[in-house]
């Protein structure tokens, strides 16, 4: 096994199968990306369900391919998944959209989520993590996914829909089925273990995307009968043609935002708890120079990479970095190795909160679909460490359980842990 992050599985022979979700549940297989990068950067790998993809690997061509949107494109999805032409209209959302339809959506809600709109919930944010950290401090053990790090993103999200605090954990569950269709602890429709064929047109192929549907369109009635200032009113307004999203654009929009604005930053928040226990003297940097938490939140980012790929679809025949590529064959952006790329990173298999510069590509560089949500993750990873460690001198791992079962979303489900 080629020696390189200190997570790596040790059943990582440096052949991984990249697609099999099983792959993911024992760690991320850094060995293989670390051979495919040394070896063939650009590489095609096979499917069992599938056509094959082409494997992008390196910091410089994940960034060339990610700004060349218009020849990979995200029309025809950014999950391995092949869909037939109804499958891709009935499911589709800004993130499967091109400039300039990708940008009408994304204007819609833009505003506010910039750096300078994020900067006015730090209040909000910090009392709602300190509420949060607080009760689950009073446990003498607890999981931080389950008491923390799995409330907060959503509780801040469903502030800024303008839902009730109460319906938060309903929220979860359905973003949960969700991107975690692939886990049998958070679905019963898991997709490559049962038939979900009758759900081919609801998002992510689960019947939670029924639920979320109408539940946007209750919220949308709501607010076309009096006044409101949040998220799901602005998805109301007309576009930059002059014209409403239809129904099913408002509830796949409405179903994107629930899905992605959870999971993500969930599991940002407990990798990054988990590497800073992990590495106790990074820890003890951080808490005698409070200073340096904005360069130990990028290095957190990068480190974890909770979305380890997008997959794109090339729309011509190109050559990348001496492969040709065919137009029509998937093109996948592994931002999980890329962040990795010891050409971009010294001593990338590092863990250092003092990292600088730290460009990583965790939320995509240098294109239209740069996260939405960026600053506000950021603003909640920093927020959350900033509180747990002002109110705690030690914090021990006491059982952590195995990865989500997942290519596309890393991380750790459930993290035990003791403070004191």
């Amino acid at each position: 096994m080629i020696e390189t992050h200190p997570w790596a599985p040790i059943n990582d022979d440096g052949f991984a199968d990249l697609p099999s979700h099983d792959t993911w549940v024992s760690g991320v297989p850094y060995s293989t990306f670390k051979r495919m990068r040394d070896e063939q950067p650009v590489c095609w790998t096979k499917e069992i369900d599938g056509s094959g993809f082409w494997s992008i690997t390196r910091y410089q061509d994940v960034v060339e391919a990610n700004h060349r949107w218009d020849e990979f494109s995200s029309k025809n999805g950014i999950r391995l998944e092949e869909m037939d032409h109804d499958e891709i209209e009935a499911r589709r959302t800004m993130m499967e959209l091109d400039p300039p339809q990708h940008t009408r959506l994304r204007r819609l809600v833009n505003r506010g989520f910039t750096r300078k709109t994020v900067e006015t919930f730090e209040e909000p944010i910090r009392d709602l993590a300190i509420e949060i950290i607080e009760k689950a401090l009073k446990k003498t053990e607890f999981d931080f996914v389950d008491d923390v790090a799995r409330i907060l993103p959503m509780r801040m999200l469903g502030r800024l829909l303008g839902v009730p605090d109460k319906d938060g954990e309903l929220l979860v569950a359905w973003g949960d089925q969700l991107l975690s269709n692939a886990d049998p602890e958070y679905t019963d429709h898991v997709v490559d273990k049962v038939d979900t064929e009758e759900f081919r047109l609801i998002p992510f192929r689960s019947p939670a995307g029924l639920e979320v549907f109408k539940y946007a369109q209750n919220a949308a009635s709501e607010r076309r009968n009096s006044q409101h200032q949040d998220l799901i009113t602005r998805m109301l307004e007309p576009t930059s043609d002059g014209q409403p999203l239809t129904d099913l654009e408002f509830n796949n929009f409405f179903t994107l935002l629930v899905a992605a604005g959870n999971d993500t930053t969930r599991y940002s928040l407990t990798e990054g708890l988990r590497a800073l226990i992990e590495h106790p003297d990074e820890m003890q940097k951080l808490r005698d120079n409070p200073e340096l938490i904005g360069s130990a939140v990028e290095e957190i980012l990068r480190w974890t990479t909770v979305t380890t790929h997008f997959r794109r679809t090339a729309t011509s025949d190109m050559h990348l970095s001496g492969q040709e590529i065919k137009e029509g064959e998937k093109v996948v952006l592994w931002w999980v190795s890329a962040n990795y790329d010891e050409r971009k990173f010294d001593d990338p298999y590092k863990f250092d909160i003092c990292r600088n510069p730290n460009d990583h590509v965790t939320f995509g560089r240098n294109g239209p679909h740069l996260c939405l949500g960026a600053w506000l993750a950021r603003m909640e990873l920093r927020v959350t460490i900033q509180e747990l460690l002002k109110r705690t001198s030690q914090i021990e791992i006491t059982k952590t359980s195995e990865k989500l079962r997942s290519h596309l979303i890393s991380g750790t489900k459930h993290l035990f842990v003791k403070t004191t």
